[in-house]
């Protein structure tokens, strides 16, 4: 039994971040409304838990703006988890205030990386969580722990899985209960990703660790399928592989959800998700964005469709 997850050995929590990590890097901003829309299509789909919103400065990140009020608005089903990214006290506050249940703090397993997203070092993106994860512990929040750049950096090249691992160890003893390992940038490949599962399993329980792909070098589902056989059983996507890193240059969208759940039925892995579902929420998206989606299956879809 996956203690993750409560459930047997075949199955998956995937767990969809579009709304977010998907819309961020977008130019045209993006109305609330339809954030709501996806957001509820997503979790109509039985994805277990759709990132909803990051409460960060609008100055930096401006597509999150409005993240109180698409959670305000949004129709939460039971069963499902609505995450938020909080960095810091005041956007833990600001995410608490509208009924968030689950947050996320991110690290960069890089020091320029770190600087560069939070303005900050590694070691005092870590001042800054610890706060957040004792009072989330007081309120019965769930905090995950986000470590992004893990297999490369744009700015530092080939990250050492040590410090990778030891950082993650560190969001663990802070009351992390995940720690999500991010190829932001996309360069890793199935060897290095299985290979810093077993590093980190070191420092980390393997039920304790999730994986989060960029697909920029067609590597995001071999990577996750490596995972897999290393026995990790969370895994992120993003429908329609939206997504990509404002602070990662050239980095592209997440691995897409339909690509990913696809895989896993042909694997006999169990979900719980609807996958033609999905594809058809991609399609919405994606049309309302003016273009086509990334995801190999939404293409073939659409193929069959058209024929």
């Amino acid at each position: 039994m996956d203690a993750a997850n409560g459930r047997g050995d075949r199955y998956v929590r995937v767990q969809e971040v579009g709304a977010r990590d998907g819309l961020q890097n977008e130019p045209q901003t993006v109305p609330t409304d339809i954030k709501v829309d996806l957001i509820e299509r997503l979790a109509r789909a039985g994805l277990p838990a759709v990132e909803a919103g990051a409460f960060v400065s609008p100055k930096w990140v401006p597509q999150m703006a409005d993240s109180e009020e698409v959670f305000r608005r949004i129709e939460r089903r039971d069963g499902v988890t609505y995450p938020a990214l909080t960095p810091n006290m005041r956007g833990f506050d600001r995410a608490i205030a509208v009924g968030v249940t689950e947050v996320g703090v991110f690290a960069a397993a890089s020091e320029t990386f770190s600087k560069r997203n939070t303005n900050c070092t590694i070691e005092e993106s870590l001042e800054r969580f610890r706060p957040v994860c004792a009072a989330a512990q007081e309120v019965g929040v769930r905090v995950q722990g986000y470590v992004s750049t893990v297999l490369g950096c744009p700015y530092e090249g080939e990250i050492d899985p040590g410090i990778v691992a030891d950082l993650c160890g560190r969001l663990y003893a802070m009351g992390c209960y995940r720690v999500s390992l991010g190829d932001t940038v996309g360069v890793g490949t199935p060897s290095k990703a299985a290979d810093l599962i077993d590093r980190v399993a070191e420092t980390v329980p393997l039920d304790a660790i999730g994986i989060h792909f960029h697909d920029t070098y067609g590597q995001a589902l071999a990577n996750t399928l490596a995972c897999l056989d290393r026995g990790v059983r969370v895994a992120d996507s993003s429908v329609s592989g939206l997504g990509g890193c404002p602070y990662a240059p050239g980095a592209a969208g997440n691995l897409a959800t339909e690509d990913l759940i696809y895989m896993l039925d042909g694997l006999g892995m169990e979900t719980g998700v609807d996958l033609d579902a999905v594809a058809e929420t991609g399609a919405f998206i994606t049309g309302w964005l003016g273009r086509a989606p990334a995801s190999r299956v939404a293409q073939a879809f659409a193929g069959k469709r058209a024929a």
